[in-house]
């Protein structure tokens, strides 16, 4: 099993399972070798089933949703883009649950193909900071991992259902209510999902730092020219294990693409959509459920900050080696040695061009700029709404008013 050979996978892999129980992802303990292939077969086609168990839910749930919020279109008499905004929204539903099942059998391979780089590379990392007394004792990573990963998924699994229960209205029955909760909670546990990975990366780009930080060291107290031809080894071998992250991180965001694409999508338009019943019930003098709509666009955002915001850590950390490379430069030893010169350039000139950048295939960065931007563009809709609602409220007034 890879989670036997790598620390940091043994510390992923409950929370991978934990995603493995909503459909998120297949269990990790799938991609190990075992002697019991009959049983692996038999577990992986039970997993199969299940998986299509939830999808059959999630259609069923977004069948009784569009209708539900068909039926409270007409009750309020709102039926301008409100039904077409509420329709998209729930058949997002739907779209999202396909678009991860398919990627799940697509890429399954590819799944397989980061978790045993992860291993290699934590493998790697380990035997080349040996000559340097062995990788610094880092408890930093399980700390991380908790903090922004399970006291996070803890909060959203509680915090959702208290919030969201009493706005789906009296046209669902609590059944389905209940079966809502566990495909909105599934949704948002994608970004979770996501977040594990970066994590991983974050910690394999700290301990190649930590490595080069101590070359760096190493090159300032050697004058001697065969502990220069090693240091220099090493600084190479420093060079390959940093392009295969960089390699790393293009599967990772090519895995993760249309989920993430489809997450952000819809959590956008959820917070339109929130906004706009809001200010429905508000207009009608139904204060209820203000609160709890305005914590959940909270939660929302904050759901999609969270991404943004260990890609950004990762790229910042990423990001230091060549002022490290550049301090390397200046000892004594480069210019006596045309050896470490030319290791500084070739590794100065790979980190110009392999730039670390979490992307969903393209179309956009994954970082605090682009979640900038993302909050900038939902408050010009939601204004763009807000003068849309103004507008045809205040024709019905005068049209009420002419008649009567």
């Amino acid at each position: 099993m890879v989670s036997k050979q790598s620390r940091l996978l043994a510390t992923a892999f409950p929370y991978l399972d934990i995603f493995s129980v909503f459909a998120l992802t297949p269990p990790p303990q799938s991609f190990g070798h075992t002697p019991h292939r009959r049983l692996r077969r038999y577990l992986m086609t039970g997993y199969v089933c299940y998986a299509a168990a939830i999808l059959v839910m999630v259609f069923l749930v977004t069948y009784v949703n569009i209708i539900a919020i068909d039926e409270e279109v007409l009750e309020y008499n709102v039926a301008d883009f409100t039904r077409v905004m509420g329709n998209i929204q729930k058949s997002l539903y739907s779209v999202m649950a396909i678009a991860n099942q398919l990627n799940m059998l697509f890429n399954y391979r590819r799944l397989g193909n980061i978790y045993k780089d992860i291993s290699n590379l934590e493998m790697d990392m380990d035997e080349a900071a040996q000559c340097f007394g062995g990788q610094e004792q880092r408890h930093s990573f399980r700390f991380r991992m908790a903090l922004c990963v399970g006291i996070w998924m803890i909060l959203v699994v509680g915090s959702m259902p208290r919030l969201t229960l009493a706005a789906m209205g009296p046209f669902v029955s609590w059944l389905f209510k209940i079966l809502t909760e566990f495909v909105m909670i599934m949704q948002q546990l994608k970004s979770l999902e996501y977040c594990v990975f970066v994590l991983l990366i974050h910690e394999l780009v700290l301990r190649l730092r930590h490595t080069l930080t101590q070359l760096q060291q190493e090159f300032q107290d050697c004058e001697q020219q065969d502990m220069l031809q090693a240091l220099c080894v090493a600084l190479k071998r420093n060079q390959l294990l940093l392009g295969r992250i960089w390699r790393l991180e293009g599967d990772v965001g090519s895995y993760f693409t249309p989920p993430m694409v489809l997450l952000f999508l819809y959590n956008g338009l959820t917070i339109l959509h929130m906004v706009n019943w809001v200010y429905i019930n508000k207009f009608l003098y139904d204060s209820c459920c203000h609160y709890e709509r305005f914590l959940v666009c909270c939660t929302l955002i904050i759901n999609l900050l969270l991404p943004c915001l260990l890609c950004h850590r990762c790229i910042n950390a990423y990001n230091c080696f060549p002022r490290i490379l550049h301090q390397i430069r200046c000892t004594s030893a480069e210019s006596n040695f045309p050896m470490l010169a030319r290791g500084l350039q070739e590794y100065s000139l790979q980190m110009e061009h392999l730039k670390l950048r979490f992307t969903c295939g393209g179309l956009f960065d994954i970082n605090l700029k682009y979640f900038g931007g993302l909050l900038v563009t939902i408050f010009g809709y939601v204004i763009i709404l807000l003068q849309f609602k103004v507008q045809a409220i205040a024709e019905d007034r005068y049209k009420s008013s002419s008649s009567g």
